[in-house]
């Protein structure tokens, strides 16, 4: 005999030590995940069951998924957070608030869905304080979709809580869910365990022939063991009743087994089966509801025979043995029965507080279109918006635009559920329900928002400029529908071909500021987005003397424009990254740049926008390379990237790029920019191919690669672009004159200077007097350069500071002015040795060898340094701030702050807040090197 845990469990040994092991890091305060898929019938909830058993002096919740076209938002996670809600209290106020409204608690904004997983991994933080905390979820893959997003988000953040969390998630339905995250594989058991699982259930020894037979057309599927072996002697199986001969025995081993159930339900009195159907038509499982709706259907609740087949269980709650046979119940009824359930369990659910679920039962039992049920779905709808629930708004939307007798309100609901489809990041399901909406007569504000809802599609599928003109043509429906949709709609069309990297041309950037400034469209709302809009389209169509001005106040409205209500500052997000990845270089600007980029990251972390929240860091992280605090950009990308990763988002590679080549990391940035490149080519995102230009300038021009420095900057500057073409040229203008190549940097110098003109700016007229000093002699040289070290300290980029201080102890060298260049090769070296740039240290170092200065290794020291994410909790601690706090500021709980600081405090050396301070001053960092020059003799 082959022993196991539970009579269920035969031959799961493996299986069952990998959920000991969970329950063993959880006893120990430690977080877990896994995931468990395998086929319907494997075994997957019977582990869960085994898994529930083992979770003595541990607080456990469960959620089950069940198949259903209707989707309530939030409804599964308000079932697993039941018990802990009295802690609710506790929470942040944002986190609090968000969770009442998503649970229907109170009123208020539509939560992000980020801040609602925020809120629960706070919840169950505090639920595990006083005993560690067991979620369990079966058949994951069929919660509603924010539920399942939301408890995907938590499992990724999970790291210092005594929480575990255990998903079963059927394949193939579910092989999407939850991707990435910890799983055991279940596959069918081997021979001999199936074999005596096979045994037991018909209580008798089988001939070997018939028993492997048996378990071989079952592939080993414990369900399908038992239930064809239900209710058969060893005898039966033995003398012709084996599995081939059975009628259920023909293709894949769930069709079968759901055969298997309808035969069974086939038995059974005409009210049981009746019964039956209204459990499968109704995924709550309420027994009450159960028995209005039998009662109105004027039928008496007969389960008995219904338990005795093994297909229902009714307790609490009433489940099904397993989803197949409520598949079997459902699907196996005809038509006009599924509908008069459908219309009992309408009747039978109260309208004030099931509303949505009532609305969804009368489209259900609708024979044909009917106004008033399409009105309830769509009431529901607003409902589930209003909760964040997106996903949920489009299916009610999409199944109130099927039951819409007359075409006009069909049109503007499918709309709406493409709309919201779209927005769910469903865009199949968009475009054809985009393709039913263009059938019925609409609005000339509907035929705008449809125009614009097709160009959005197909700008996410690839950033061509196709999308443009249909852009272009939604602006000006908006602009003739008097729409305030106008002007916000030219500037998607603007941005859109510049990330297709088209300025000039009919459907390029310039022709849409012209048909902006012409089209007379009515304000927008937002004073800020009317002035970045009449910026950009001064700048593209009247060049830079006259736009830059213009961008410029826009960029000033825009980082001090007041937001009253979280509309408006959602609308301020989504605008925001407009002006930072499109316009702000042309403003050359740092300050405006660190303004703007430290808003978007406070108003995201201040409403939850998590989505927004990456970008924002990102931006952030840029402007830190430009200040020469690498440590700092490297802590704002490292947390971009995990709450991306967090939130099933493609990490941003741009500053992970620009911070790898002013590092000098050419091994690091390599393979990145090919798989960048790569992408851009098959999206049609021609403008990354600039900004890969630029970034390959910085990195080759670093390691004195000359050659391959002007061949980069020459793509950042030639592709017809906008963001980086400035840069580019700054890139292209040192490559050039190191390689004797004076008429392409005299040609990118012009350019150059006619740019950085309208700017005027520190960082402008700095970036134009040394790209002039590389091509000048003697004293203007000697002007020029200092110049620009002044200009550039003026708009505090640091990192051109340094450069500069290279640049010109490398020209004071080659003038043979010895003592006066290793003063700036010095300067240069330390602030960039400071910084971690090591190309560019390497630079000075060799340039004061040839000066006769020795360089001394520095001393590494053997204290571990800190990673991103501990540099930045101890930089919160340090600055005052509580675990809670800090737990709020970065999206963790406080109990991996606490997790963080302990490892902090090891690796510095000390044993409270108080020290971190001090500690962190004197803390050096991963990489050091050379501790610095020493002077000649």
């Amino acid at each position: 005999m082959i022993a196991s845990p539970l009579p269920d469990l035969v031959g799961r040994h493996r299986e069952c030590a990998a959920l000991d092991d969970l329950m063993v890091g959880l006893r120990g305060g430690e977080s877990r995940v896994l995931v468990v898929r395998g086929e319907a019938g494997i075994g997957k909830s019977v582990l869960l069951k085994y898994l529930a058993t083992q979770a003595s002096r541990v607080k456990m919740t469960w959620a089950h998924g069940i198949e259903a076209d209707m989707e309530l938002p939030y409804a599964s996670l308000h079932q697993l957070c039941a018990p802990f809600l009295p802690e609710l209290d506790d929470l942040p106020e944002p986190q609090r608030d968000a969770l009442r409204v998503a649970f229907g608690m109170a009123a208020g904004d539509p939560p992000d869905r980020f801040l609602v997983g925020l809120a629960v991994l706070s919840l169950l933080t505090r639920a595990s304080e006083s005993r560690p905390v067991l979620i369990l979820v079966d058949d994951a893959q069929w919660l509603d979709q924010v539920s399942l997003q939301t408890l995907e988000f938590v499992a990724r953040r999970l790291l210092a809580e005594a929480v575990a969390m255990a998903f079963a998630v059927r394949d193939p339905e579910g092989r999407t869910a939850l991707n990435g995250l910890p799983e055991l594989r279940i596959g069918g058991l081997d021979t001999a365990a199936a074999g005596e699982l096979l045994e037991a259930a018909v209580g008798g020894r089988l001939e070997k022939r018939v028993r492997d037979r048996f378990v071989a057309e079952m592939h080993g599927n414990p369900l399908a063991l038992l239930e064809f072996s239900r209710g058969r002697s060893a005898a039966e199986l033995a003398y012709g009743l084996d599995s081939s001969s059975h009628p259920s025995a023909q293709g894949p081993v769930a069709s079968r087994i759901e055969r298997d159930f309808a035969s069974r339900l086939g038995s059974l009195p005409a009210a049981t089966r009746t019964l039956l159907l209204i459990a499968a038509a109704e995924p709550v499982g309420d027994p009450y509801l159960l028995v209005r709706a039998a009662t109105i259907l004027k039928i008496t609740p007969q389960a008995g025979p219904a338990k005795v087949a093994g297909l229902i269980e009714f307790g609490e709650s009433v489940r099904f043995r397993h989803p197949l046979a409520r598949s079997a119940a459902y699907h196996g009824a005809e038509p006009e029965e599924r509908r008069a359930v459908h219309r009992a369990l309408a009747e039978a659910t109260d309208p004030v507080l099931d509303p949505d679920r009532r609305a969804w039962h009368a489209a259900e039992a609708a024979v044909g279109p009917e106004e008033e049920v399409a009105a309830g779905l769509e009431q529901a709808a607003d409902r589930a918006r209003q909760r964040g629930g997106i996903a949920a708004e489009a299916v009610l939307l999409e199944r109130a635009a099927e039951v819409t007798p007359d075409p006009r309100p069909r049109g503007r609901r499918a709309l709406a559920a493409a709309e919201a489809h779209f927005s769910a990041a469903a865009p199949d399901r968009a475009t054809e329900l985009a393709t039913v909406a263009e059938l019925c007569p609409l609005s000339t504000l509907d035929r705008a928002r449809l125009a614009r809802l097709r160009a959005r599609i197909l700008f996410a599928r690839s950033r061509s400029d196709e999308a443009a003109p249909l852009l272009l043509d939604a602006a000006a429906q908006f602009t003739a529908a008097g729409s305030p949709l106008a002007r916000e709609t030219y500037l998607e069309a603007i941005s859109a071909t510049i990330f297709a990297g088209r300025v000039h041309g009919p459907s390029g950037a310039r022709a849409a500021a012209i048909a902006a400034r012409g089209s007379g469209a009515p304000p927008s709302g937002s004073k800020a987005a009317d002035l970045l809009l009449d910026g950009v389209a001064a700048l593209l169509a009247d060049g830079y003397e006259t736009g830059v001005p213009a961008l410029r106040g826009a960029l000033e409205l825009l980082s001090h424009e007041e937001l009253d209500t979280r509309e408006a500052t959602m609308r301020w997000l989504l605008l925001a990254p407009v002006a930072l990845e499109a316009f702000i270089h042309y403003a050359w600007d740092l300050h405006a740049w660190d303004t703007l980029a430290s808003r978007a990251v406070r108003l995201a972390r201040d409403i939850g926008a998590l989505g927004a929240l990456p970008p924002a860091l990102i931006y952030a992280g840029g402007v830190h390379i430009h200040y020469g605090d690498f440590a700092e950009a490297a802590r704002k990308i490292d947390e971009a990237d995990a709450l991306a990763a967090a939130t099933g988002h493609a990490p941003h590679k741009y500053a992970t790029l620009v911070l790898a080549a002013w590092r000098g990391e050419a091994d690091v940035a390599a393979s990145i920019i090919e798989e960048a490149k790569e992408s851009a080519e098959q999206r049609g995102e021609v403008s990354l191919l600039g900004a890969m230009g630029y970034i390959q300038g910085v990195l080759f021009n670093g390691l004195a690669r000359y050659e391959e420095a002007l061949e980069a900057a020459r793509t950042g500057i030639e592709h017809d672009g906008f963001n980086f073409t400035g840069l580019s040229l700054v890139e292209h203008v040192e490559a050039a004159t190191r390689c004797g190549r004076l008429d392409q940097a005299r040609a990118s110098l012009a350019r150059l200077v006619e740019l950085t003109r309208a700017a005027d700016s520190g960082w402008a007229r700095g970036a134009s007097a040394r790209s002039q000093a590389l091509l000048a002699d003697g004293d203007d040289a000697d002007r020029l350069y200092r110049t620009a070290i002044e200009e550039f300290s003026r708009g505090a980029v640091t990192v051109e500071v340094a450069r500069t201080h290279l640049l010109y102890g490398e020209w004071l060298r080659r003038s043979q002015r010895r003592s006066l260049a290793r003063e700036h090769l010095r300067m240069a070296h330390a602030m960039f040795d400071g910084m971690r740039a090591h190309a560019f240290a390497e630079r000075a170092r060799r340039e004061l060898l040839a000066t006769g200065e020795h360089i001394r290794a520095r001393q590494t020291r053997p204290t571990s340094a800190l990673t991103p994410q501990e540099s930045q909790v101890a930089t919160l601690a340090a600055n005052g701030m509580t675990n809670a706090r800090i737990g709020a500021e970065l999206f963790i709980s406080p109990h991996t702050v606490e997790w963080h600081l302990r490892k902090v405090y090891t690796k510095l050396g000390i044993n409270s807040r108080r020290a971190l301070p001090g500690a962190l001053a004197s803390a050096p960092a991963t990489d050091t090197r050379d501790e610095g020059p020493v002077p000649a003799g």
